[in-house]
């Protein structure tokens, strides 16, 4: 009888062991958090070996001579230089385009000014949404923040609609090639309408009007580059150019519901005003109006997750 309990729970651990999974890089933000747990998890799968996974088997795989360089790493103690990233991807196996988002993800994680994070966070979620977004959905890459301002744009009092000109007025944000394309999409799906006779740009049809759905990460990327924006009108804009504030409550899950429906209609009906006004003056600026409202605790008492 004891036989058989001790074979059945060698069994289950084998099998427990079998099924474990390596942690997912694309789904972390802290790269400390990740070699936590992929040093974990490689403890868990050799458990049961001669000599099961230490820090100075991390250290041979990336050819460091401390044993502990590992450890100093996770605990914070110590930063990766650009030759360590390399040598760290090597012992992690990761491939090629891998080791690209790695890189990124621990240059954002040891960046100490808040515009140098933001710059490679935003890499990071390039990276990340490019291969998260099919193949076949090329046909979104013109869904950005460049082209939602070109269409504004056309609202904006004495705004020449040439690739230069335009640049300018954009700031410098977008490239040439960015600001070409966006362009050439809104006039041929007729959300920008171009006088055959003296070239002036006019609105068409409203952008809100599109037939097509638009994958998640598509809409994902272009709120990204839209809280981007804000943060380098943070950095280097003057504060009489913005407006900014911010609330940090507790919520019930049924005041939550009950914001998140107010800010939805609040929006629209901003749009909607606007609009209107826009039919009779033009404006003087384009300007970015963000909401949002996101959790920054979890609940008290909810498990650990990565």
């Amino acid at each position: 009888m004891e036989l058989e309990k001790k074979r059945s729970s060698v069994k289950k651990e084998a099998q427990a062991i079998k099924s474990l999974q390596p942690p997912n890089l694309s789904e972390h933000t802290d790269f400390r958090k990740y070699l936590k747990e992929f040093y974990e998890y490689k403890q868990q799968e050799s458990k049961n070996h001669r000599r099961p996974y230490t820090y100075a088997h991390f250290s041979a795989a990336a050819n460091i001579k401390s044993p502990n360089y590992l450890k100093l790493i996770i605990e914070g103690q110590r930063n990766l230089s650009e030759t360590m990233m390399t040598r760290f991807a090597k012992a992690l196996k990761l491939d090629k385009s891998q080791t690209e988002e790695w890189k990124v993800l621990v240059r954002y994680g040891q960046a100490e000014d808040p515009l140098e994070r933001n710059q490679h966070l935003r890499h990071l979620a390039s990276i990340r949404n490019k291969r998260k977004v099919p193949k076949n959905q090329d046909k979104h890459d013109h869904y950005t923040w460049v082209m939602f301002a070109l269409h504004a744009l056309a609202d904006q009092e004495g705004a020449a609609f040439t690739v230069g000109e335009l640049r300018e007025l954009l700031q410098n944000r977008a490239s040439q090639k960015e600001i070409r394309a966006s362009l050439e999409h809104l006039v041929k799906t007729g959300e920008l309408i171009r006088d055959p006779d003296t070239g002036e740009i006019k609105k068409g049809k409203t952008l809100s009007n599109r037939a097509e759905p638009i994958p998640p990460e598509v809409v994902r990327r272009l709120q990204a580059e839209l809280i981007y924006l804000g943060m380098e009108s943070l950095m280097h804009g003057s504060p009489r150019d913005r407006e900014f504030g911010s609330v940090t409550v507790a919520l019930t899950e049924k005041e939550y519901e009950e914001l998140r429906f107010e800010l939805r209609h609040l929006r629209k009906r901003i749009y909607k005003d606007i609009l209107m006004a826009r039919e009779k003056t033009k404006g003087d600026r384009v300007f970015q109006l963000n909401f949002q409202l996101f959790p920054i605790t979890k609940k008290s008492g909810q498990k650990k997750t990565s």
